[in-house]
């Protein structure tokens, strides 16, 4: 099955795709700009790229409780539903930005270019944490 894994954001969305197999997660584009075309540009790509069904980053309070930010993402599912005739999986993003920060930090990019890649790596993080989670039930 084809997933794809969205790290939503207010300024960036990141976003991340697995293979066939679902074995690897690979980090795959960040869309910046206004939440109106948010849903439009990941339509494209869920048809672009086969997509069979998403995972979105739940980002949970360290006590893991839902707090402010949660709640946001549960909303954009809700929008995403709307226009989207996939499922919808949540998974536990909490530390996939640390990983993704400290993935980045040994490649000798600038803060710009990290910055520019950090959401679609912390997208894959998220993403191989629920393939991993998956293949070991």
């Amino acid at each position: 099955m084809r997933y794809l894994a969205i790290d939503y954001g207010q300024k960036h969305t990141g976003l991340a795709i697995c293979d066939v197999g679902e074995m690897i997660a690979s980090p795959l584009a960040v869309l910046t700009g206004g939440h109106s075309d948010l849903i439009p540009k990941i339509t494209d790509v869920i048809e672009r790229e086969n997509v069979e069904a998403i995972v979105l980053g739940l980002p949970l309070n360290m006590d893991s409780t839902v707090g402010f930010q949660a709640k946001r993402v549960h909303s954009f599912a809700e929008r995403m539903r709307q226009h989207i005739d996939v499922p919808i999986h949540f998974h536990d993003e909490r530390l996939s930005s640390f990983d993704a920060e400290k993935k980045l930090a040994g490649l000798g990019l600038t803060r710009k270019k990290k910055k520019k890649h950090l959401d679609a790596v912390a997208a894959a993080s998220i993403l191989q944490s629920f393939l991993d989670k998956k293949h070991h039930r």
